[in-house]
């Protein structure tokens, strides 16, 4: 169970780096990208960002390239606005579990139509 400092950050850093996300990347070429979770280290100095990508495969591509270029910025950015002593290391990461979630509601779907009537 973590702290609640580390709940704290946690959320902190969510709501900065969606809001930076947001302002740093045109959703024209990239989609919409969201930020569902940030997944933080124990020392505080490492976050992942679990981000979802609204959009067709090409956009998806796209985006998580300009996430991943626009890493070091994003960081700086959010070392600026959130004081910590240390500015974690942001690391992005595609989040599927929307859609994992989704195909399994249809799954579900399947087999309640399929199933005889009682």
């Amino acid at each position: 169970m973590q702290s609640l400092r580390h709940q704290r950050v946690r959320e902190l850093l969510k709501r900065q780096v969606g809001e930076l996300v947001r302002r740093e990347i045109p959703t024209r070429e990239s989609g919409l990208i969201t930020v569902n979770d940030v997944g933080i280290a124990d020392d505080l100095q490492s976050a992942t960002v679990f981000v979802g990508i609204i959009g067709n495969p090409e956009q998806q591509q796209k985006a998580f390239a300009a996430l991943n270029q626009h890493r070091v910025r994003i960081q700086s950015l959010v070392g600026r606005a959130v004081v910590l002593k240390y500015t974690p290391r942001l690391r992005f990461v595609l989040d599927d579990s929307v859609a994992r979630g989704s195909r399994i509601l249809q799954i579900l779907d399947e087999i309640e139509r399929s199933a005889p009537p009682s």
